[in-house]
């Protein structure tokens, strides 16, 4: 907890008056969502773009104010997580099943800043199962096509045993790789395959990352 508080407290700092800011989904977000709460509470003036239901919600319950992306036409920071990130800048993103319009908005941004603490920061990719959004019609030949990839694939189901819905009403399939060697030619080639919404692989995105560390200091990378 120590570290996703140091990161959070960190990321707000790169916020400044009159940002439209891309609010990510994911525990570390919420600390950053609680600290530009309590900035808009002493005056900060922003507006925010959130990247799910969930986010959206608890923006408002902090009275971050929000703005619909499809009536801006740019979003000067985006704030989000990880479940792995390497020091190419490249990510894996989805744990929470955000990932299609996390990458919406993250290549909308003119800044994307990556909160994450130093057990994340890998040296390859791939440890954590890359998450992929897919049409729930043919799911199971989705799932074939993306198997001859080299992966192990199972259907993320919620908690009621039904298979995970994600905001835009597709599947989360999730695809086990250990090793990842080349993020952006596995990304290109997922994609390539009907059924496929996204990957949850952003390569090449980031533009700084915050580290959080167990001793209670931060690393601070920029591209």
């Amino acid at each position: 907890m120590l570290e996703k508080q140091l990161v959070g407290q960190k990321a707000v700092e790169y916020i400044e008056e009159g940002m439209i800011v891309g609010l990510g989904t994911g525990s570390t977000v919420n600390i950053v969502l609680r600290e530009l709460g309590n900035k808009v509470k002493q005056g900060l003036k922003i507006h925010g773009v959130a990247t799910s239901k969930f986010t959206e919600e608890r923006a408002l319950e902090l009275h971050i104010p929000l703005i619909d992306v499809a009536d801006i036409d740019h979003i000067d920071i985006m704030i989000d997580g990880a479940d792995e990130a390497n020091d190419q800048f490249n990510l894996i993103k989805g744990a929470k099943g955000a990932l299609l319009r996390e990458k919406m908005i993250a290549t909308s941004s003119t800044h994307f800043v990556v909160v994450i603490g130093e057990q994340k920061y890998v040296h390859k990719l791939g440890a954590f199962p890359l998450p992929v959004e897919i049409v729930p019609y043919a799911w199971k030949v989705t799932i074939r096509q993306v198997e001859r990839l080299g992966c192990r694939v199972t259907l993320r189901m919620s908690e009621s045993d039904i298979p995970f819905i994600t905001d835009n009403g597709n599947y989360i399939i999730d695809c086990h790789f250990n090793h990842i060697e080349e993020p952006s030619v596995l990304s290109t080639q997922i994609n390539a395959i009907p059924g496929v919404v996204d990957n949850g692989l952003f390569v090449d995105m980031a533009d700084t990352m915050i580290i959080g560390k167990a001793d209670g200091k931060i690393e601070i990378k920029e591209k």
